[in-house]
Parts: structure tokens; C-alpha cells; sequence
């Protein structure tokens, strides 16, 4: 997916949409050129909606075509509250797991180390980003990828890390194992799932 300026984005819909606004240098330079809005899309019900879409797309790195894609599926199940299921169906995501499980910093280095084949998928080499995971699901990177400078510090991270409670740490901290559906909160969750519900739903 193609972005612009980051800290113009992040401007725009906020800092959370990029690791790389979530620093203090970015907050303070915030502070000192506060906006009163952040433009015309805001100040409308469908200006509201658009924003939050764009802060979600933004944050787990989608295309329109994908975003599109994961919530109607999750306003098209049945039995499950369309909120949850869009959370699940982006958190479930192999470049976000890795990326939560703390192998990279960032959602945008996940999906690189995915695609150049740095990560095992079930014993598997996979390098399919958007690759879906489950309950039971073992994800690990490569025995070979191990020596990578990508990964130089992992044995001290993973010792500090602090994993979500919907996965455990295995192989000393070279791979996970998905244990429960992915939960987030809404307080967790840098954009409103239930406004981008109610966006697709019009």
C-alpha cells in the first residue's frame, strides 16, 4: 500500500496510526501548533466516520480493497457482534501477530520480515502477510533467519516483552503460540470500530 508523509498523515488522523509519530518529539511539536479541527471531513456524522476508517487502514498498513473486504465480512457474520469480528478478523492478520508479539517495532517491518520469508507458519516457511491465523496456530521466526541483524536483540526482548494474553512465548522467545481468540479493547483500539460499522452500514 502506497503512503504519503507519515508525519502528515499522522497530523491528520493522529499519532497512533504510525509507530513513528508515537514519540515525544512528535507530541511536543503537536502541542506547540495546536489545530482547532483537523479539517472539513470532521465536522460531519460522514466526516466522522471517514476519519476513523482511515485511522484503522492506516494502522494495520490495508489497502481500501482489504479494509473493504474485512468489514463486510464481519457485518456479514452471523452470531458475531460485527465490532468484535472486524478486531479479530485485523489482529488475527500474520504480519500483525508477529508485530504483537514483539519479533519487529513495527506492523510495516512484520509485513517485511513475513514476505522475505523470515517466519514459519506451523513448521512452514509463509510469506503471506495477510495470511489469517487461528487458535493453536504456532508462529516462529526461521531457524536460518535467527543469526539475521533483524533480530539481533531478540533473546534479551523477549525476556522483557510483554505479550497480549491471547498468545504465548515458546522456543525461548523465538516463536508463539496463539492460544485464544484476539482481544482488544476499545480503549486499546486507536479508532472507533463502531463508527466504521456504522460508515459500511449507510
Amino acid at each position: 500500500m502506497k503512503l504519503g508523509p507519515k508525519y502528515k498523515i499522522c497530523k491528520r488522523l493522529g499519532a497512533s496510526v504510525f509507530e513513528k509519530c508515537q514519540t515525544q518529539k512528535f507530541q511536543l511539536a503537536e502541542a506547540r501548533n495546536p489545530r482547532q479541527t483537523r479539517g472539513r471531513r470532521g465536522s460531519s456524522d460522514y466526516g466522522a466516520q471517514l476519519l476513523e476508517k482511515q485511522k484503522a487502514r492506516f494502522t494495520y498498513g490495508l489497502s481500501e480493497s482489504q479494509f473493504s473486504r474485512y468489514v463486510n465480512e464481519a457485518i456479514e457474520a452471523r452470531g458475531v457482534n460485527s465490532m468484535q469480528g472486524l478486531m479479530n478478523r485485523l489482529e488475527s492478520r500474520l504480519d500483525n501477530t508477529i508485530y504483537r508479539a514483539g519479533f519487529v517495532k513495527t506492523r510495516r517491518a512484520a509485513r517485511q520480515v513475513v514476505s522475505h520469508g523470515h517466519i514459519t507458519f506451523n513448521g512452514k516457511r509463509m510469506n503471506v502477510p495477510s495470511f489469517r491465523v487461528g487458535i493453536g496456530d504456532t508462529i516462529a521466526i526461521r531457524t536460518e533467519s535467527r543469526q539475521s541483524p533483524l533480530f539481533g536483540n531478540r533473546a534479551e526482548e523477549a525476556a522483557q516483552s510483554k505479550t497480549p494474553q491471547w498468545m504465548e512465548l515458546n522456543e525461548g522467545g523465538w516463536g508463539v503460540t496463539v492460544k485464544a481468540q484476539p482481544q482488544v479493547s476499545e480503549t486499546e483500539a486507536p479508532f472507533n470500530a463502531a463508527t466504521i460499522i456504522q460508515f459500511y452500514s449507510r
